[in-house]
Order: structure tokens, then C-alpha cells, then sequence
């Protein structure tokens, strides 16, 4: 799989460099890194942008809103912005290309290709929800960063492989055993 993956300034450049880690072997994935994402990965984990790169065949500069990836002629799979800033996710809902990463998104929206939003943000305003109602209706998929319990998570590692896993799920081609499936209740189930 071709896959487009943008990294912004919204908290969890966790949930983008597992993610990343996760596409490695297999996949050609094109990397966009927000001059935020930067400096949120060296609030959030002490680390250099750069880290991200060791996981992407292509890295692209935000600004280079000529670069490939900005043409409906340039095919990939997937769009993936993890995690989704709300001003990027704003900024796509209202058409704002300013940058290569909402230059993609409209890209995506309008060849309909697949693209998944990944914010972390609470609480959300009503401006956010009626933005992301707007962008669900034009076909993208948003994929809050919101772990689920049910798997009994041990550690941070556990919500974020959770996370992960969905967003691989959403772009399909991705078999993953991050997480333990949910089997039901009962004998046979998750705990039974």
C-alpha cells in the first residue's frame, strides 16, 4: 500500500510514531511533519522530529505545497493525519489548503480516496463536531484517539497499540495483532 501519513500539532505524536512503526515493512509511506508536530514531539517525548523519518521512504517539507503528494495525479491509499490538530481538521472542512497536509487532505476528499482524521482533543466545541459531521459526510473517516477498555489495558503502550489498531483497521490492507479482538461475552469471549 501507498500510504500519506501527516503528523500535526495535536497532542499524541505517541499514537503517530507507533503508527508509523506499525506501516514498516511492506507499506511506501510518505511523511508530512507540521512544524507544530515537532515541537509537540519534543514537549510530549523528548523527541527529534527526525525519529518519525526513520519509519518513511518519502518525507515531504509542510510548506511544499507543490511537492507530489499535493496532485489528485499522485495515487496512494490512504491519508492518515495522526494525531489531527483542530485547526487542521477545521482547516480541511473549510477547504484551507495553506499547507501540504490540508493540501493532501483536499486532495483525498476530492478524488475520494481514503482519509482518516485523528484528533485528541477534549472537551470538542460545537464548531469541531459540526466540522467533523461536515468531513464524515464528505467521506472522511474521524478516528478520535479514544482507547477502549475492554481490552484490559496494562500501560500507556496498551492504549496507544488500541488507537493503532483501529486506524490500521480503517485503511484496510493493514493485518494487525496489536490488540486482543472482542470475542463476546462469555465462554469463548474476550474474558469468558
Amino acid at each position: 500500500m501507498r500510504i500519506v501519513v501527516g503528523v500535526t500539532g495535536g497532542s499524541g505524536s505517541v499514537i503517530a510514531l507507533r503508527f508509523l512503526q506499525s506501516l514498516k515493512g511492506g507499506h511506501e509511506v510518505h511523511l508530512i511533519v507540521s512544524e507544530h508536530a515537532r515541537l509537540v514531539a519534543r514537549a510530549e517525548l523528548d523527541l527529534d522530529a527526525r525519529e518519525f523519518e526513520r519509519y518513511a521512504e518519502y518525507v515531504y517539507d509542510d510548506r511544499d505545497v507543490a511537492a507530489r503528494v499535493s496532485s489528485g495525479s499522485f495515487i496512494f491509499d490512504a491519508l492518515v493525519i495522526v494525531p489531527c490538530s483542530i485547526s487542521t481538521l477545521s482547516k480541511i472542512a473549510a477547504g484551507i489548503s495553506d499547507t501540504l497536509i490540508t493540501r493532501a487532505a483536499a486532495v483525498a476528499l476530492k478524488e475520494r480516496r481514503k482519509l482518516v482524521l485523528v484528533p485528541r482533543e477534549t472537551p470538542l466545541s460545537t464548531l469541531t463536531l459540526r466540522n467533523m459531521l461536515s468531513l464524515s459526510e464528505m467521506g472522511a473517516v474521524i478516528l478520535p484517539a479514544m482507547p477502549g477498555y475492554y481490552t484490559r489495558p496494562k500501560s500507556v503502550e496498551d492504549m496507544v497499540d488500541f488507537v493503532v489498531s483501529r486506524i490500521l483497521d480503517q485503511i484496510g490492507g493493514v493485518v494487525n495483532s496489536l490488540i486482543q479482538r472482542w470475542g463476546g461475552y462469555g465462554p469463548g469471549g474476550l474474558h469468558g
